[in-house]
């Protein structure tokens, strides 16, 4: 998909995530999030923080000089860890100043620059629309403010389910997946038997991605719902 349609996709999801963020109460910066030993605040931080990396790796893309997307882990994890506390209205001005500096560098790209190879990536800078668009709208589920993946669009749910599945590693259970309006079945593993998962897109999607319980997904054989491995 062309990267430049998608980030209109991209300020649309971010204004989404700051909406219902701004509704919170102050202190709620503090509370849990959706994802263990993150809270709220954590996961904030993360969106703002990623952000930045993302931008350094459009101007890498841009002007051939070598930006990583973090100076190092360990300075990722300082950064999201020093920023979980600050007051909530510090944490939405940051996602807002983040996304501004992300779609000015996106803006200042030219065409040939979009099919640049970033290692760190480990595709084309092509990717990163897409890559900003996944971080904002899963991780606006993980906050737990009544965001939840029965809001994504079919596109989106799809893109994610195939990213999902092209990416699984051997450590995933063997699955077959019926999306409900999709024709061809999407194949993890290589069991010659694997059960059958059917379901709407969004919640095949959002149950590999950890984010739905899989109440509305059918397995054939009847039984248990396997257990997706950890993704991201």
């Amino acid at each position: 998909m062309d990267p430049l349609v998608l980030l209109t996709d991209v300020d649309r999801a971010t204004d989404e995530l700051l909406r219902s963020a701004a509704d919170l109460d102050p202190a709620a910066v503090g509370s849990p999030s959706r994802l263990p030993g993150w809270t709220v605040g954590h996961v904030l931080t993360h969106v703002a923080r990623n952000a930045d990396a993302l931008t350094n790796l459009l101007t890498t893309a841009r002007t051939g000089v070598e930006t990583p997307p973090y100076p190092s882990p360990e300075a990722r994890e300082t950064g999201i860890q020093d920023g979980a506390a600050r007051p909530l209205r510090d944490q939405l001005e940051d996602i807002r100043a983040s996304h501004e500096r992300f779609a000015d560098a996106a803006a200042a790209m030219p065409a040939e620059a979009w099919a640049v190879f970033l290692p760190w990536l480990g595709q084309s800078a092509a990717a990163l629309p897409w890559t900003r668009l996944r971080e904002v709208t899963v991780h606006h589920v993980d906050l737990g403010l009544g965001y939840t993946p029965a809001e994504w669009s079919d596109a989106f749910s799809l893109r994610l389910l195939r990213e999902i599945v092209a990416g699984a590693t051997d450590d995933w259970p063997a699955l077959q997946l019926r999306p409900y309006g999709i024709e061809h079945v999407l194949t993890i593993g290589s069991a010659p038997s694997p059960p059958v998962v059917g379901g709407p897109t969004r919640s095949i999607a959002a149950w590999l991605a950890g984010r739905h319980d899989g109440t509305d997904l059918t397995v054939s054989p009847d039984g248990e719902l396997p257990t997706p491995a950890r993704w991201k």
